[in-house]
């Protein structure tokens, strides 16, 4: 072990007497950083009540043919996987605080561009902007809100990451419902600017200011977020200044957390939600519900209650039990979504699965019914489980598992890792519906869900109520 090793282990900041610190200024923070991911799900969310809109619109206004429509959706994972990297670099060298900052203008000019699209071309470059933006909040939040949070609130703080972005999206759907596409976008404009606002009155975090050496500016950070100054103590941070370097992978304090934090990433685009997410509206179309759209604020209401939940049970279930719970629960909801589908596949008036995707002509049999009903309970019960554990873990676990000096890299292939696997996933799953059939599908996903589980219970550590030094010491194997 190395004395640069030995000094990253200790506590960078420690509460005198290990009391806990009290301020509720660290809760101002933390929200003022989350009104990043806040503005980063209403970007994810826009595009569903917009396409529509877009695919109606008439001359002079553009309009979205199937392709382009298609790409609309897709187009901000790829602008998100590059503001992912671009996160890494900038949270090292710019700071948190600063990087939160900067994602606030890609986030209004991307806005601002569609507002005022006269074509395809101005509405895709939007949205690249708007992803590059949810790319770099999507890292860089979750850091800096891990960083500000003492150990006992940092599951309930670091959770309200997820929490944002889905009321994110569940405001692009109801503000969809009164909003056309232009004034839809002038809205998205709006929690980026709040951010800018409060995030100009916060402070840097104080282990960040450590790494600059500036421990005065450090105290004070400690004295605006926790309310005390008195007794802390900091070692030597030279480690920090090294950067991250290839060979330090022979490390399993640098190896190990690489290999969750991707894992956790991959598993989480596996598992089956943007499967879940694409028939939605089918299946409370075959359900008999006279508002298909609805589907979409259903899904909305019951991903911010229970991604609630997870946040206030965070710190006392801990990561592990609520990730394993997690994915029991989607491999249960995946299996009968499957089983739906092999059932009216089977069927004698659904011969195949485009027939879901059609609308119904028909007044459906009350079996068919049943078995739309079914489908709803599985999609609201795989829903309800994503929420609570391998919606929010992903990202809380990304935040606290990495050494400083390595974090912004790490997090930035972890982002990398996701956004990429959300684009693939969402391109190529049509393919895979023709491939294995919609029940072969979600079988899979329901494989991928049991190996989910298992690679909790064999591999991620437990991290509620540890500073973020003795989760790096774990790692190391002290």
């Amino acid at each position: 072990m190395t004395p640069e090793d030995q000094e990253e282990t200790q506590p960078l900041l420690r509460p005198p007497g290990g009391s806990a610190p009290r301020s509720r200024r660290v809760f101002l923070a933390a929200f003022a950083a989350a009104l990043g991911p806040l503005s980063f799900g209403f970007a994810l969310g826009y595009s569903s009540p917009a396409i529509p809109s877009l695919r109606r619109a008439a001359p002079p206004a553009p309009r979205l043919d199937a392709a382009a429509a298609s790409w609309f959706g897709a187009i901000v994972t790829l602008g998100a996987a590059a503001g992912g990297v671009l996160g890494g670099w900038l949270v090292d060298l710019a700071g948190r605080k600063l990087s939160l900052l900067l994602c606030t203008v890609p986030f209004v000019t991307g806005f601002a561009v569609i507002t005022a699209a006269q074509n395809v071309w101005m509405l895709l470059g939007g949205r690249l902007l708007t992803g590059l933006a949810c790319g770099i909040a999507s890292l860089v939040a979750p850091v800096y809100i891990s960083e500000i949070a003492y150990p006992e609130v940092r599951g309930l703080l670091g959770s309200c990451v997820q929490l944002m972005v889905v009321i994110g999206i569940l405001l692009a759907y109801l503000a969809g419902w009164v909003l056309e596409w232009r004034w839809l976008a002038v809205l998205g404009c709006v929690p980026p600017s709040f951010m800018l606002l409060l995030m100009c009155c916060m402070p840097e975090t104080p282990r960040f200011l450590l790494t600059q050496h500036k421990r005065q500016e450090a105290m004070a950070a400690m004295q605006f977020l926790w309310g005390s100054e008195q007794g802390w103590e900091e070692p030597p941070v030279r480690a920090e200044h090294q950067g991250f370097r290839l060979v330090q992978l022979r490390r399993p304090g640098i190896y190990k957390p690489f290999i969750i934090g991707v894992s956790l990433m991959a598993f989480q685009q596996l598992s089956g939600i943007n499967a879940v997410m694409f028939y939605a509206e089918s299946i409370f179309e075959e359900a008999k519900f006279k508002d298909s759209s609805l589907a979409s604020v259903v899904v909305g209401v019951i991903q911010v209650l229970f991604t609630a939940i997870a946040a206030l049970v965070m710190d006392r279930a801990g990561r592990r039990l609520l990730l394993a719970l997690s994915g029991v629960v989607m491999v249960f909801s995946t299996s009968a979504f499957g089983a739906y589908f092999k059932l009216t596949q089977d069927g004698p008036s659904n011969s195949s699965h485009v027939d879901l995707l059609t609308p119904v002509s028909m007044e459906p049999t009350d079996a068919s019914v049943g078995l739309a009903w079914l489908a709803v309970g599985s999609m609201c019960l795989f829903i309800a489980g994503f929420a609570v554990g391998w919606g929010p873990i992903p990202w809380l676990l990304m935040s606290e598992i990495f050494p400083l000096h390595v974090k912004g890299v790490a997090t930035g292939v972890c982002v990398l890792t996701n956004w990429l696997m959300a684009f693939l996933v969402t391109k190529e799953f049509s393919s895979l519906m023709e491939v294995l059939r919609p029940y072969g599908a979600f079988w899979l996903a329901s494989a991928f869900c049991i190996f989910s589980v298992l690679f909790t219970l064999a591999c991620v550590p437990e991290t509620k109520g540890k500073t973020l030094e003795q989760i790096t010491a774990h790692f190391e194997g002290r």
